[in-house]
């Protein structure tokens, strides 16, 4: 019998379940979705470093499911309890029948499990779709090849999904066996006809705390952005973070307070149609839910900002990879080696071989050749020389502005040597990475190359004027006032933080010479060929790495393949984690709101039987209605994206990643899309679950 009445109360309430079902299915289709990774790479065609790299990702979101799950239980539990709170009359009625609270637990226990099962079957059938298009945004991710590409279901994701969801259900039983055995039956039975407490604010302390609360934000914003060097270290973050908590719920404490008295001013505004009922109930909610209603703009926040940097990083991070890996080898080795050397920072002290000092006086083409190393594997080879001048450091560069950036920049070495190289050396590996080439015409010109933001802002500050420098007592200026762009190294970004150009005629001595520089491209035709010849400058089996490692020979580098696999990796796991992390804040922050305002609803459907017996018709109460739901589910939404603007542009800042507008734009419109239809979700089931609540006047 309580079997059949379960169902039939489960048919009469079925939209009442609308909110819920959805947040379940949601749920399981998004967590069965990100678990389902370990299936889909086996058919993805990829590196193995990158291979391991997914295999890390993979471990990674096993813990952060774990929290997924912590967070998806709580907001299961709290709309569970919105539906037990929906139908305290109905079981308060079932005890004045004379039904015990173990036989209402059991009916609530038989609805949860349906529920349970039924979500289950809809959200793992949704994933498993839903998964074959996470393949393609992982390929894209990891640049996979997906010729190999099948239909895939993940049993192992499917036993997780169901656990960890049957592991909630268990929780939201034990939950609701609770706070049924601490109910009365008069509570039950008058549960309808309690009224929150309506606390009224005084206007001008609203308007004085909503001033200050924007003030707080402004410069929380400033911070973050214009204030971007003098955050330092996490524990200076955590003060901006703050700010922008404290304001964000000064600004929804105080807007109540006067809101209304400013609409209220403007008389044809206010007693336009059903203006002054919309607005008073807006007034009297956002007045009770300040503390939701700032959870949920701060979860909105996370995901619009998360959401829109993640990919904008990404097409950021392609375009800044090619640009700066244009060959497919860089290797370098420290020249004139002495033989021994103390570090000045730890005072320790390297002995060096009479071999390995002699081979730091030969070229890197020597070094390759004479340790079984053939030549043929590579073309376009381009070898350069690097000096250091003594005496000529960062400090001296910086001239008179020395003072000012060590206080601004404390954590920098302003004893570091720079890098010298005469402008022809350059200019050859200038002509082979396809970038800019210089001259320099006077004996007496210097320029300085450098494109890391922060160091360019450094360095422009002496050569505004004049760039005027000392060497072995004679004065040297820089040709241009503000740094050229230029590197030598490959890397992942623009990280050149300076490199000095000078004349072909300058005279540097050989004792300066710091390092061998060699650029060269394999000689093969296609990328399994480059791939085969990048091992031997990666793997530690082969012969020429067990060659030099065992006479030590300090020879370093880098290949265009390990830069691209590992930058694309790494990024690529923390933007996937990301997303993820990004889609169930949306999903939460909805279904709170959502509940919340269905509860609002329930609580207050009989102001909307008054309206209805003074007259007004069922178009304008559901015009009514609309407006207030679509103003309080935007209230937070508007708040958030002001407060992402600011943090999209500090995620950008600190990932050292400048996206143009049309890197960014692509990344919003997926943003806006992906809001859109989980939020307008959200919103349209709040809506039509709501004006069913205010037809139903029993």
């Amino acid at each position: 019998m309580l079997f059949k009445l379960s169902l039939k109360n489960m048919k009469k309430s079925f939209k009442d379940y609308a909110i819920y079902f959805l947040t379940l299915v949601l749920g399981v289709a998004i967590f069965y979705m990100f678990n389902s990774i370990d299936s889909q790479q086996a058919m993805l065609e990829v590196s193995s470093s990158t291979r391991d790299l997914i295999k890390l990702m993979i471990s990674l979101l096993g813990f952060v499911s774990v929290f997924i799950a912590i967070v998806l239980g709580f907001l299961i539990v709290y709309a569970n309890n919105f539906l037990i709170n929906r139908r305290k009359r109905e079981f308060g009625i079932y005890m004045t029948l004379g039904m015990g609270r173990r036989q209402i637990s059991k009916i609530i226990l038989i609805e949860t499990i349906i529920v349970g099962i039924l979500s289950l079957i809809v959200g793992i059938v949704i994933g498993i779709f839903g998964s074959q298009f996470m393949s393609v945004l992982v390929a894209k991710l990891f640049e996979a090849d997906m010729t190999e590409f099948t239909f895939v279901f993940s049993i192992d994701s499917c036993i997780k999904t169901c656990v960890y969801f049957a592991i909630m259900f268990v929780a939201v039983m034990i939950f609701n066996t609770i706070t049924i055995s601490r109910y009365k039956l008069i509570n039950l039975l008058n549960a309808n006809k309690k009224n929150e407490e309506i606390k009224i604010k005084n206007p001008v302390i609203s308007v004085i705390i909503f001033i200050i609360s924007a003030i707080v934000l402004g410069i929380a914003y400033y911070l973050v952005t214009g204030g971007m060097n003098k955050l330092e270290s996490d524990e200076q973050l955590l003060v901006p973070i703050l700010m922008g908590i404290v304001g964000t719920v000064g600004v929804f404490w105080s807007l109540s307070g006067f809101i209304l008295k400013l609409i209220q001013s403007r008389k044809k505004l206010y007693l336009s149609g059903t203006n002054m009922f919309v607005l008073r109930q807006l007034n009297n909610k956002i007045n009770t839910t300040v503390v939701s209603m700032t959870v949920i703009c701060l979860m909105l926040f996370m995901t619009i900002s998360v959401l829109s940097s993640s990919l904008s990083i990404q097409t950021s991070m392609d375009a800044e990879l090619e640009e700066m890996t244009p060959v497919d080898l860089n290797l370098y080795k420290t020249a004139n080696l002495p033989e021994s050397y103390k570090n000045p920072y730890t005072g320790k002290v390297t002995n060096y071989t009479k071999e390995q000092i002699e081979d730091s006086k030969e070229s890197i083409s020597y070094t390759l050749e004479s340790n079984g190393y053939d030549m043929n594997n590579l073309k376009d080879i381009v070898e350069i020389s690097v000096y250091s001048i003594p005496g000529w450091t960062w400090e001296k560069s910086l001239g008179d502005y020395f003072e000012t950036a060590k206080q601004q920049f404390k954590s920098l070495n302003y004893d570091t040597l720079e890098p010298i190289i005469k402008v022809s050396d350059y200019n050859k590996l200038a002509r082979l990475y396809g970038i800019k080439e210089y001259s320099i015409e006077n004996d007496d010109e210097y320029i300085v190359l450098c494109d890391f933001e922060s160091m360019v802002s450094l360095r422009n500050h002496e050569l505004n004027k004049g760039g005027i420098i000392e060497i072995n007592g004679k004065e040297y200026h820089s040709k241009y006032d503000s740094c050229q762009e230029g590197f030598y190294l490959m890397s992942t970004s623009h990280t050149n933080t300076g490199i000095i150009l000078v004349s072909d005629n300058f005279e540097l001595k050989e004792e300066w010479k710091e390092q061998e520089f060699l650029a060269a491209n394999y000689n093969a035709n296609t990328e399994e060929e480059k791939e085969k010849m990048n091992l031997v400058f990666t793997e530690d089996d082969s012969i020429f790495y067990k060659n030099i490692n065992d006479k030590d020979i300090k020879l370093e580098g880098m290949t265009k393949i390990s830069i691209i696999e590992a930058s694309k990796g790494l990024t690529s796991m923390i933007i996937f984690i990301a997303i993820y992390l990004g889609i169930i804040f949306l999903i939460a922050s909805s279904a709170i709101l959502a509940l919340k305002q269905l509860t609002e609803s329930s609580d207050n459907k009989q102001r909307y039987t008054i309206l209805r017996k003074i007259g007004c018709d069922e178009k304008m109460i559901n015009k009514a209605l609309f407006r207030q739901i679509f103003i309080f589910f935007m209230l937070p939404l508007i708040v958030a994206i002001i407060h992402s603007i600011f943090g999209i542009k500090f995620i950008l800042t600190v990932s050292a990643v400048v996206a143009s507008t049309d890197e960014l734009l692509p990344s919003v419109i997926i943003t806006v899309i992906t809001i859109g239809i989980i939020y307008g979700l959200y919103f349209w089931a709040t809506y039509s679950g709501s004006k069913r609540i205010i037809k139903n006047e029993s």
